[in-house]
């Protein structure tokens, strides 16, 4: 498959998948995860109100005794995780922390991938330096999944590249001073890229937004990362199972609501963030067709 935007990792310490039983192992008693509104848990709504989302999923997996440690917000940028996200949950000492962080960067006009990587690379430091074994995710071409037109499509995916360029970087240069991580078991640093996430780009596994994973995307993203820290040595019981269950049902008069309260009220709000990477597309544009 021809990848343009989205790259497969280099030489990074991505694991090997692990059985789907994962029975012995070190027990994680606790879990952290950091990040935005995916981690939050936005596009798998409960019942009841309120998000479940794969930070949930993946702490059942890992056994009725761990506890989950959330501080993710929505809008959440990477300096955001090293800032204050980092301090909610390092007394805690958890044995592993998912973090997903770095899209929302990629929509504001102050978006700065030196900065990103800097701000990775001191979160991984500060989670190696407690113990904790991270997992990072990696972006996929989101344009696939969210339809924009052709020229603010290129300069979208151009920005995609740039993160995970610095997503690369930061974790290399973790893994390279951590070593071979946890106790001795696994890599340094688990990789979890989007892009090659089996059924990652099938409609359903997006939510009516087309910018959060509907209830089976946070499924498949919770079944990776547990298999990630399965076959990092640590003990995952209970995979997530990808047959949805126990979320709200989404119906039609919910993707038209989304759409009047939520999707119109963003794209104005936005705007003036997108205003610059759409000037980029076009200026792009018309100096390809120039040529």
């Amino acid at each position: 498959m021809s990848v343009q935007s989205v790259r497969p990792a280099r030489a990074l310490p991505t694991t090997t998948p692990a059985p789907a039983a994962a029975q012995a192992g070190r027990v994680v008693t606790t879990l952290a995860t950091l990040g935005d509104s995916t981690a939050v848990g936005l596009g798998d709504p409960l019942p009841g109100g309120g998000w479940r989302g794969f930070p949930v999923l993946l702490r059942d997996a890992l056994g009725p005794g761990t506890r989950l440690l959330n501080p993710a917000r929505t809008g959440a940028r990477m300096a955001d995780v090293r800032g204050t996200q980092l301090a909610a949950v390092l007394p805690a000492r958890p044995e592993a922390a998912v973090i997903c962080a770095g899209m929302n960067d990629t929509l504001r006009s102050d978006f700065d991938p030196a900065g990103i990587r800097a701000d990775l690379a001191a979160t991984l430091a500060t989670l190696a330096a407690e113990g904790t074994f991270p997992v990072v995710l990696r972006y996929h071409d989101h344009t696939r999944v969210f339809r924009l037109p052709g020229r603010l499509r290129a300069a979208l995916r151009t920005r995609v590249v740039a993160l995970n360029d610095a997503i690369d970087t930061a974790i290399d240069a973790a893994v390279e001073e951590v070593g071979p991580g946890v106790d001795g078991t696994g890599a340094g640093v688990g990789v979890l890229d989007l892009h090659l996430l089996p059924g990652g780009y099938e409609r359903a596994a997006w939510s009516v937004d087309r910018l959060h994973p509907s209830e089976l995307g946070h499924r498949l993203l919770a079944r990776a990362a547990g298999e990630l820290l399965a076959s990092a040595g640590f003990a995952v019981p209970a995979p997530v199972p990808t047959a949805c269950g126990g979320g709200r049902e989404i119906t039609a008069f919910h993707r038209a609501a989304w759409i009047v309260v939520r999707g119109t009220p963003w794209l104005v709000r936005r705007g003036r963030d997108l205003g610059p990477v759409i000037l980029h597309g076009l200026l792009a544009g018309g100096r390809a067709g120039a040529a």
